[in-house]
């Protein structure tokens, strides 16, 4: 019952699918391998470029396959199912990717020239916001990279962290403090700029392939139009249903341990019995608690986003971004720990994927939005109602 087909809706979408479906293999082995290395699986995201992954929510008009939110997360399902770690790095490229060019958040010059650069260029980029002395740039604290304007040039100073997909971004959209104009405002700064450094520092449990390193920025010169943007207020203020790519991943590890622990139960069979253990009651329980927690995930997040994109039910959709994302994330965490659980102690080995899907699953509760932030979002819209 817990498959995804029942959710693609046209031949276009199926033929992306299909398409990530010959990566398959690939991606689950160097992923299993840039985990057990701390390492950057470089060759996942070359093979996403070469089916032209990047251009994905880029809008046909700007030389992209302009696809929506819902065709999205469908396809970050399910290269989350093979590996999370590259499916969530390149999804912070999609998410803002489709929100810059939906909300028409730079000029026209700028829109087009990136435009030009993910197409012919195959650029990458994603928001590199979070500092530790800020900690998530969600709860809106102000940057401590500073920017200065002087002698008709930007002079970027800071240090960044969880810039993931470190390596493989070409163009990084930073946020720092401009003085002057007592603002915020977001750069979009080349990887190879003078004075940029990559520091090594991502040493976590799970998201190992995503390369979240540290970056860098002393005395990085640029020109006047790499401002991009001016803002006061933090991104996480806005609505943006784009950020669905992130619940899709976490779905995507989710389904990936169920069909792990579903095979595990319809072959293994010990000495002590004369039939496979998905026979057993007490497995076809859990194996029952995975599919319900799988399908009500998946149909709480599409229906979202499916209203969240339809002008009549958008307003209703946008309050519930949060909530989809909070429902499938720890309905993901549960699903794992019950087919861990199917899988016994097995499930603990490094060479067995519940291990990897155990830790890479927890990275859910640190991505925005925070549990706690979605729950007073709907406790207090819930006291507004009239």
């Amino acid at each position: 019952m817990a498959t995804l087909n029942a959710f693609i809706k046209n031949d276009n979408q199926q033929a992306m699918i299909t398409q990530l479906h010959t990566l398959k293999r690939n991606i689950e082995e160097r992923g299993a391998k840039a985990d057990l290395e701390n390492s950057f699986p470089a060759e996942n995201f070359e093979d996403l470029l070469n089916i032209g992954y990047n251009k994905v929510t880029l809008p046909a008009a700007y030389g992209g396959f302009g696809f929506g939110i819902y065709d999205m997360i469908l396809f970050q399902e399910t290269l989350a199912s093979f590996d999370a770690a590259t499916a969530l790095s390149i999804g912070w490229h999609l998410g803002i990717v489709g929100d810059l060019y939906d909300k028409k958040l730079w000029d026209d010059a700028h829109l087009e020239d990136f435009a030009k650069k993910i197409v012919n260029e195959r650029a990458l980029t994603n928001r590199i916001l979070s500092e530790v002395i800020t900690g998530s740039p969600t709860r809106g604290g102000r940057p401590g990279t500073n920017a200065i304007f002087s002698d008709g040039q930007w002079h970027v100073n800071g240090h960044k962290s969880f810039a993931s997909l470190s390596y493989a971004t070409t163009h990084y959209i930073t946020s720092a403090w401009i003085p002057e104009k007592e603002s915020i405002g977001f750069f979009l700064i080349p990887q190879q700029s003078n004075g940029l450094t990559i520091k090594e520092t991502w040493d976590m449990m799970g998201m190992r392939g995503t390369a979240s390193h540290d970056l860098i920025f002393e005395d990085v010169v640029l020109p006047e139009d790499a401002l991009v943007e001016l803002n006061n207020k933090p991104r996480g203020a806005k609505v943006n249903g784009w950020a669905l790519h992130i619940p899709a991943v976490y779905l995507g590890i989710a389904q990936a341990a169920r069909d792990h622990a579903l095979e595990f139960a319809r072959t293994y069979k010990p000495n002590s019995l004369d039939f496979p253990i998905g026979q057993l009651p007490h497995i076809q329980e859990k194996i029952g608690q995975m599919e319900l927690k799988l399908t009500t995930s998946r149909h709480f997040l599409y229906d979202v986003a499916q209203k969240f994109e339809d002008p009549k039910t958008h307003d209703y959709a946008a309050g519930l971004l949060g909530a989809a994302k909070h429902v499938v994330v720890n309905n993901a965490l549960d699903i794992v720990d019950i087919a861990m659980r199917i899988v016994g102690a097995q499930s603990l080995k490094t060479s067995n994927p519940l291990n990897r899907y155990y830790r890479d699953v927890r990275a859910g509760l640190h991505n925005p939005p925070m549990d706690d932030m979605t729950i007073t979002k709907l406790a207090t819209a819930a006291l507004e109602e009239n």
